[in-house]
């Protein structure tokens, strides 16, 4: 599905209530009051939509970027957050018991106990949601146990948001709109039985077993596993899987990592570096161990790009996907001109650095190590992976026409798109993916 007819569908999706409302032809009301109800209405759709933008469905991030999803789904959450707080302090009309006649509750809001309870309950929910997904990392807990709250706090306020809406809205009492917010609940609903149910479900008959665990650099590890009884799964050079390695595929113990070998073989290989509970515990997983992927996901891919040459500049575990690009394009036989400009602090965090030597023969690809800390007697850039090293590298004449993959820490990234930017590269030819933004 294009971009442009997603755009279109969101849309029509939220502004479908506001439709349904007007259609109703009900008296007018004080204009606050409209502004109220139409904040509420336009509000609780972006709520509801929100379920299937964090459902992981490639149908949607398969053509914007599971980063672009993601970071939608963040953003979006915050404009219901806004709309839904302004809502029932927008009110000019009084909240009295029902005037005998007034059907249409334009002389009152006519909430009850149970209507009011709903509300304050979503109210609350929601700013408690959306603060503990933006300071997630200061909450001092684990991310298991944050996405589990996160989850079922999400369908607490759906479920809460809904009744509300239904007892208490003047709009949303009449049939043809109370049908759609259902139906849009429900639809919220299936999404997360898809991603905690379904999804798990199919996992469970296409497992994968640890192959191989070994440290290839400091506090860095390469973790190969290997198809049991399917043949695999297809990804593209640079994609990445959420990866459950000893754990039920019903756990949320699952963490997201990019494929570093090249497609086409049953085994997947990942570079991993010691950071949280799992990737420090890697040396203690053994062959045989049971693994489950989810993906594959992302559109860091040389699918449908083009360009004179093709520039991969990686920051540490960065490396990751672009030596799965590297991998693939010497297999095939690309003959375009490769230059893999690849960041590190020190020497020994260098991985696969026999086969980057191995590569960097090859007549059409140059690798090119940046170090923070060198060795005494490197003979390699020093420094950081900066605007100065990316002018140094690629101040040509067609380094415009050239295709840019960064993969890296975020500062890293923010730097060679803009030192990128500054030679003239169209930011169409640079790709990124990134997952904080906080």
């Amino acid at each position: 599905m294009h971009p442009a007819l997603l755009l279109v569908l969101y849309l029509a999706l939220i502004c479908a209530p506001l439709g349904l409302a007007f259609a109703q032809d009900k008296p007018p009301r004080p204009l606050l009051d409209e502004l109220s109800s139409g904040a509420a209405l336009a509000g609780f759709a972006i709520l509801l939509a929100e379920f299937v933008l964090s459902g992981r469905f490639r149908a949607i991030s398969g053509r914007i970027g599971m980063d672009v999803t993601m970071r939608l789904h963040q953003l979006l959450a915050r404009t219901a957050l806004v709309l839904i707080v302004l809502h029932p302090f927008l009110y000019s009309t009084p909240d009295n018991p029902p005037i005998p006649g007034d059907t249409t509750r334009q002389l009152t809001l006519g909430l009850d106990g149970a209507s009011v309870l709903t509300g304050i309950v979503a109210l609350v929910l929601l700013p408690v949601l959306a603060v503990t997904a933006i300071f997630r990392d200061q909450l001092g807990c684990k991310y298991e146990t944050w996405r589990l709250a996160h989850g079922l706090g999400a369908l607490a306020l759906a479920l809460f948001g809904a009744h509300h809406a239904l007892a208490a809205g003047r709009y949303s009492a009449e049939p043809l709109l109370s049908w759609f917010w259902i139906v849009l609940l429900a639809l919220a609903i299936a999404s997360l039985v898809w991603v905690y149910a379904c999804k798990p479900l199919a996992q469970w008959f296409r497992p994968y077993a640890v192959k191989t665990v070994r440290r290839i650099a400091e506090r860095t590890w390469e973790l190969v596993i290997e198809p049991k009884g399917h043949a695999g799964m297809p990804f593209a050079a640079g994609q990445f899987v959420w990866l459950n390695v000893g754990h039920s595929p019903f756990s949320l113990y699952e963490n997201p990592f990019s494929m570093s070998s090249a497609p086409g073989g049953g085994d997947i290989a990942f570079v991993i570096k010691e950071a949280g509970d799992f990737t420090r515990s890697l040396g203690q997983v053994r062959p045989g161990t049971t693994a489950y992927v989810d993906g594959p996901h992302g559109n860091l891919t040389l699918d449908r790009r083009h360009g004179k040459g093709i520039a991969l500049l990686a920051g540490g575990v960065g490396i990751a996907p672009l030596i799965s690009m590297l991998r693939e394009l010497a297999r095939s036989g690309d003959p375009r001109p490769i230059v893999l400009v690849y960041g590190n602090r020190a020497a020994d965090q260098i991985v696969y650095r026999d086969e980057l030597d191995a590569l960097a023969k090859r007549e059409n690809v140059s690798v090119v190590h940046v170090l923070s800390e060198p060795p005494p007697g490197w003979t390699g850039l020093v420094g950081q992976l900066d605007a100065e090293r990316i002018r140094a590298q690629f101040a040509f004449p067609d380094a415009r026409e050239w295709i840019y993959f960064v993969c890296g820490p975020p500062a890293m990234l923010e730097a060679c798109e803009r030192a990128l930017i500054a030679l003239g590269v169209p930011p169409a030819q640079i790709v990124s993916e990134r997952f904080r933004y906080d």
